[in-house]
């Protein structure tokens, strides 16, 4: 099974920035969120842990307690010169633009075809041995829609059509060749997280 985590929140999710590639740590509701994801994955026998190699996906992975391996390849989307910007304030054009075209790169940044790519090729790498054990993988939303995208035999154009929350789980059957999604966007494991 090849399952994804998206990893707790961080100050600048709470302030509604776009965070792309800006390395920021996780917020104290954050490592809250990481310590109910680490109970919720608890029952998995010897799993194999990816992250990310952004700070808030890898001390998302460190709850598990277990060893992480990094991989840049579920790095999040480079928002290039709209990392920190807040959501409110990208323009309507760029937006129109963005989820009419996924060839589009913002300046400095990557575009949704070359974040598919390289998440599809990340997801292959492991989908043999998550046949035959859970491969456990810290990322971040885009990454994770990417994946849920090649899971279904879609392009990266779905990825507007989907909402991922913060700490959530994503669960993807890997055969070689057949992956299926299992579930999506679970966060049954943040019930306590929510009363706060």
């Amino acid at each position: 099974m090849l399952i994804f985590v998206r990893h707790g929140r961080t100050a600048a999710n709470a302030a509604g920035l776009l965070q792309g590639r800006v390395d920021n740590a996780l917020d104290d509701h954050g490592r809250r969120q990481a310590e109910a994801i680490a109970i919720g994955l608890g029952a998995l026998q010897q799993p194999l842990v990816v992250s990310s190699p952004l700070l808030r996906a890898r001390q998302t992975a460190e709850a598990l307690g277990l060893p992480v391996q990094l991989d840049e390849r579920f790095i999040e989307l480079d928002y290039g010169g709209l990392d920190e910007v807040p959501v409110r304030d990208v323009g309507a054009d760029v937006w129109a633009r963005w989820r009419s075209d996924p060839h589009y790169v913002p300046a400095g940044g990557e575009s949704l075809f070359a974040l598919q790519q390289r998440v599809e090729d990340a997801c292959r790498a492991y989908a043999e041995e998550a046949a035959g054990r859970d491969v456990v993988v810290f990322s971040h939303v885009s990454p994770i829609k990417a994946a849920v995208a090649w899971a279904l035999g879609v392009g990266p154009e779905t990825s507007w059509r989907m909402n991922l929350g913060q700490a959530t789980i994503t669960r993807i059957r890997s055969a070689p060749g057949a992956p299926a999604l299992l579930s999506f966007n679970n966060d049954a494991h943040l019930i306590e997280t929510r009363l706060e």
